[in-house]
């Protein structure tokens, strides 16, 4: 094949301009023929290859035919080729009579047609002898894929059976039917080329010997089931054309190749013959795997449903093209995904979703589209399915995203407002109305961008539950609106009840519950008052809802004042009451002035009366006294359900002091009187110690002479006047402490002075003896010293042993003077 591969295309005509074009335009010179199929029935790999570099047909769609050849070896079939679409297919050598086209060769036409030739291994070859395996299954695959399937055959072969092939050309007519059945989708043309018309039989004489013969083979036909009324036109038409003598009449020959060139390439000729219901319906980018199915079910001898190849063709391919269209959609959306599923809210997260569709849709119409209509019909919905749902993941989680945000946005907003809002007559609905409204026109304005026209998906189910979020935090607002305003009124009433409570408790008498009860009654109605009003606000209408809010309040007026009550009959306060109401009996008299007492006053009995007034006042507090309440029903166990919420335990709020603590207080205010009282006994002793008269007048005769030597005397005067003045201002300044702190620390320096000086004198007159104890007094100093710095944080035995050890010196320094004194 290389020599071959290389032969130039002779010019039709000679030197004329009617010359077919030696290369084909996509090649630039080199051979672009590819061997589809093998001698040993392999079909190339390449041929996808080939549709897309070397021939340009991948993008063509269905802007392209298929012809394919069929004849007896040596017929001139390649040549016939060559001539027509100026392809370069191996021809025979002249000088030898051999097979030279071996398999099925392809090649694109050139002058840019958009035409794939076929060239067939010949029919009848010796090299196979009596083997037709391969020569059905090339006739059966040429049939399949052609559109136009060229007949070569000399005009010595019209009107022979085998010859002319039209053996084989009944098999391929049976195998027609089998292939279309009854759903025909296009016909096939026939076109005879009779080749070295040299004689003088026109060609229509030769085209009606030829249709006769054909119809008679198909009548001869054993036609499927359902089919036998068939007709050949139905399947096949038929197209004559002749040539002449390649040899004996050259230009004629190449004339009429020119002429028959026409019907392939003028498409404005009454004679083309590529016409629409010729077509496979096959896109040129689909050709390749379209070709390999239809042979690998020619080879493996299984029925052969071209319809069904053509599904799974379209099937294939708009798989593979919409995973191309996946590819940049994918990429638009993925770079959006993790911000999403961060919590983000993206704007402009629609518009790039649109897009992102529009376009892969887009990928895939123009390219799909060109399959089978079913096929791509249902492709096409999967794919779209496959684009919403990931959108719609997508949305939802966007979505997702917004109804957090909304009703956060929602609820502190709606906080803000009514806090605002409290001062103002403004209503509940108002308030919280227009914050709903601006946080529903936001997310229904991010669900419409999110909205993708033609998407069977809606976020109608996500508006709804927006609509349940915020009904749901209405209530939540509503219900801590409420609880707000119990906290307020409880604690405006709290702060009245505590000034009631303190007022009328540290005043107790017979009328202190009346009073008390009387500021409850009047700060629970200011409180219900309040409570209404604030109802109304919120639009809490129902009547079961009102009552508890009331009964809630109520309780809580309640127990403030308890509270209150508890905590001004604490264990102190109580016994300070206690005291207090036992000095104003006993210190106290009737005008409100104190007391002196005078011995012929009677102590104890007005003692007696202070103690039982005062110890009087315990019962007093230990109970609430709720009769004189105008608003609690009597009993109060009553008001349980009705005033109170249920289950309220108002019968153990009553009790403010239990038994036990009463007794605990009597004794220990017991004590405490007990200690007043002895106060009075001593000041009333006190009184009554009082200095005799005879006493100050022997004291004055005694020291007559004594008083009249200060006085006379100068020295004694002065003196006298200045221990007095200083005693006067030390006592009137409270200076005694350091006075006489003063005074120590000089009689110790004076002391340790004269010590010093003994012991010198001691020295001075033995010092023969007592030489060295200046020394040793002085190192033993020292060392005391030193120990005393160098452990200043000792501890106390360590202090002591010093003490004892300078104790011990000084008594041997004593006893050591006043040894040499006595000497």
């Amino acid at each position: 094949m290389g020599a071959a591969d290389n032969q130039q295309v002779p010019e039709l005509g000679g030197a004329g301009s009617h010359a077919v074009p030696r290369t084909n335009k996509f090649s630039s010179g080199k051979l672009t023929r590819l061997q589809m199929v093998d001698d040993e029935q392999r079909f190339s790999d390449k041929l996808s290859e080939y549709m897309q570099q070397r021939w340009g047909l991948a993008d063509a769609g269905f802007d392209y035919n298929v012809v394919a050849v069929f004849g007896s070896q040596s017929t001139g079939k390649s040549t016939l080729l060559n001539r027509l679409f100026g392809t370069r297919f191996d021809v025979m050598d002249e000088g030898q009579r051999q097979q030279t086209t071996r398999g099925i060769w392809a090649d694109r036409g050139t002058d840019a047609m958009p035409v794939l030739i076929l060239d067939v291994e010949g029919t009848d070859g010796r090299e196979r002898g009596e083997n037709q395996d391969f020569e059905r299954k090339s006739a059966l695959f040429s049939l399949a894929v052609a559109e136009v399937l060229l007949v070569n055959m000399w005009e010595t072969m019209v009107g022979l059976y085998n010859g002319a092939n039209m053996g084989l050309l009944k098999t391929v007519m049976e195998v027609n039917l089998q292939l279309f059945g009854g759903s025909q989708g296009s016909k096939t043309l026939l076109h005879f080329v009779i080749r070295d018309h040299v004689s003088s039989t026109p060609l229509a004489n030769l085209a009606k010997t030829l249709r006769i013969d054909m119809d008679r083979i198909w009548m001869g036909l054993n036609k499927p089931e359902g089919l036998e009324d068939a007709k050949l036109g139905d399947y096949f038409d038929l197209k004559f054309s002749s040539l002449p003598h390649k040899l004996l009449q050259p230009e004629n020959f190449e004339q009429a190749a020119l002429a028959l060139r026409s019907q392939f390439v003028d498409t404005k000729s009454n004679e083309y013959v590529f016409q629409p219901e010729y077509k496979r319906r096959v896109p040129a980018d689909g050709f390749p795997r379209y070709a390999e199915a239809v042979w690998e079910k020619v080879v493996s001898n299984k029925d052969l449903d071209l319809p069904t190849q053509q599904e799974l063709l379209a099937q294939y391919r708009c798989d593979e093209i919409a995973a191309a269209a996946l590819i940049p959609f994918r990429a638009a959306i993925d770079a959006l995904r993790p911000r999403v599923r961060e919590g983000e809210i993206v704007q402009g997260l629609g518009e790039v979703a649109r897009t992102a569709r529009s376009q892969a849709l887009g990928a895939f119409d123009d390219q799909a589209a060109r399959y089978h209509s079913e096929v791509y019909a249902k492709k096409r919905s999967a794919f779209v399915q496959t684009l919403d749902g990931e959108l719609h993941a997508l949305a939802l989680n966007q979505v997702k995203n917004a109804l957090s945000q909304a009703a956060d946005t929602f609820s502190s907003q709606s906080h803000k407002a009514l806090e605002k809002a409290e001062s103002s007559d403004r209503s509940f609905s108002v308030v919280v109305g227009a914050v709903r409204k601006r946080v529903s026109t936001w997310f229904n304005d991010l669900v419409d961008s999110l909205t993708i026209e033609g998407a069977e998906w809606t976020l109608a189910a996500e508006v709804k539950q927006l609509e349940a979020m915020l009904d749901t935090i209405t209530a939540k607002l509503r219900e801590a609106e409420m609880e707000r305003a119990l906290k307020q009124l409880r604690r405006q009433a709290q702060d009245t009840l505590s000034e009631v409570v303190a007022d009328r408790l540290n005043n107790p008498d017979e009328a202190m519950w009346s009073g008390v009860m009387a500021g409850f009654d009047a700060a629970n109605a200011e409180a219900e008052q309040q409570l209404r009003r604030r109802m109304d606000m919120a639009e809490v209408y129902g009547g079961e809802q009102r009552s508890k809010l009331q009964r809630a309040l109520r309780s809580g007026v309640w127990e403030d004042m308890v509270r209150a009550l508890k905590e001004e009959v604490a264990d102190q306060m109580v016994l300070l009451k206690l005291r207090s109401k036992l000095e104003d009996r006993f210190r106290y008299d009737e005008a409100g002035l104190p007391r002196v007492w005078r011995p012929s006053d009677d102590i104890d009995a007005q003692f007696a009366q202070a103690r039982s007034a005062a110890q009087a006042l315990l019962p007093l507090f230990s109970r609430i006294d709720t009769s004189a309440s105008s608003t609690l029903p009597q009993p109060v166990s009553a008001a349980v359900g009705t005033f109170f919420p249920p289950g309220f335990d108002v019968e153990r709020s009553l009790v403010l002091i239990s038994a036990s603590r009463q007794r605990e207080l009597g004794k220990r205010f017991g004590r405490e009187a007990d200690a007043l009282y002895l106060e009075a006994k001593r000041a009333m002793v006190t009184t009554q110690n009082h200095v005799p008269v005879w006493v100050m007048v022997l004291l004055v005769l005694l020291g007559w002479n004594e008083a009249m030597t200060i006085l006379f005397n100068p020295l004694y005067l002065v003196l006298t006047a200045l221990i007095a003045g200083s005693a006067f201002v030390l006592h009137n300044l409270r200076l005694w402490g350091p006075a006489v702190r003063a005074v120590g620390g000089l009689v110790n320096v004076a002391n340790d002075h004269v010590h010093e000086l003994l012991v010198e004198a001691v020295n001075r007159t033995d010092p023969g003896r007592n030489r060295d104890a200046p020394a040793e007094g002085r190192s033993r100093r020292q060392a005391r010293s030193e120990e005393i710095e160098m452990d200043p944080l000792g501890d106390s035995s360590k202090d002591s042993s010093v003490s004892r050890s300078s104790n011990s010196s000084h008594s041997i320094s004593r006893s050591s003077s006043k040894s040499q004194l006595h000497t």
